[in-house]
């Protein structure tokens, strides 16, 4: 019998760490799509703003909540997610009522890949979707990538190292200060990836003036190693231009620079996340051959799915 959800926690034990990221890995296998976002996995461990929720039976973690809390106008999100062999039982919608209930008016839930079961939550609880992010991809091979194109005074060049993050969130904080979660990275977000084993100081690249040395924007790669039957694949990481130089065609500049870059890695497909409602970022994007391919659904209660803010 699975225990009432109402184990909370703002720090995890090094073992339920251990069991929620073998519960999310379980997941993914069956769902296809990773049921909580690259951050939460992130926050798993040590200490974070998270609010963890665990669901047990007979002592191991049967299911997971992770509450983000609200911060700077922007509502508070619940990710979470169900072992495989303990779905069918409501613990998935009784983690995400509990959730919802620790994070608050406004507070919404991810929905990775929209799949049946979580509109079948959704649902049930009176939920409506609240925010769309979706998952482009293209290949790598046909149709050729275009030529880097050039802007006057702008110089491109490869991650420096440290020297550099303090531009890099400089830039990211102002290009994405109305994202939730990209807008509010600190140099712990920048030292967790530069630590992770896919990590390319020559796939991040930065866009200065050439003149100053002013940094301008970035693009950060990712590439993600073959799983299974999947085979490695790039991803569009991060792209950021600071305002005050958009209108140069510097996104489009980093963007192919970056895209060039895993091609030329052997890689034979690339993906990135946009929000649905970006149209200038869809319009670059389109235009490279970039094509829907997933979407990740937030939730939020009927009352509560207007605008942020």
């Amino acid at each position: 019998m699975v225990e009432a959800a109402t184990n909370w926690s703002s720090l995890l034990s090094a073992d339920e760490a251990r069991q929620v990221r073998e519960l999310l890995s379980r997941a993914a296998v069956v769902d296809g799509t990773e049921p909580v976002s690259e951050q939460a996995v992130h926050r798993l461990g040590g200490r974070s703003d998270t609010t963890h929720l665990l669901a047990t039976s007979d002592g191991d973690i049967v299911g997971y909540a992770g509450v983000e809390p609200a911060h700077d106008g922007h509502p508070a999100m619940v990710e979470a997610a169900v072992d495989p062999k303990h779905r069918g039982a409501g613990i998935g919608r009784e983690l995400v009522a509990q959730a919802l209930q620790c994070g608050g008016r406004d507070a919404r839930v991810w929905a990775h890949g929209d799949l049946p079961a979580a509109r079948a939550v959704a649902s049930r609880l009176g939920l409506a979707p609240a925010r769309e992010l979706l998952q482009l991809r293209r290949a790598l091979g046909e149709p050729p990538l275009p030529e880097v194109p050039t802007s006057e005074g702008v110089t491109l060049r490869a991650y420096a190292g440290p020297s550099d993050d303090a531009d890099l969130l400089r830039v990211n904080a102002a290009a994405f200060d109305w994202h939730p979660e990209q807008g509010s990275w600190t140099q712990r977000e920048i030292d967790e990836r530069v630590a992770e084993s896919w990590f390319d100081p020559a796939g991040l690249f930065v866009a200065v003036d050439s003149d100053t040395g002013e940094m301008l924007g970035f693009h950060w790669t990712k590439v993600h190693p073959e799983s299974g039957a999947e085979p490695a694949i790039g991803e569009v990481y991060v792209v950021a231009v600071a305002p005050t130089a958009q209108g140069r065609g510097l996104g489009r500049l980093l963007t192919v620079a970056g895209l060039r870059y895993l091609r030329d890695r052997g890689l034979g497909a690339v993906l990135l996340y946009t929000e649905a409602d970006n149209e200038a970022a869809l319009h670059t994007y389109y235009r490279l051959a970039f094509e829907r391919y997933h979407v990740d659904v937030a939730y939020a209660g009927v009352a509560h799915t207007g605008d942020e803010g």
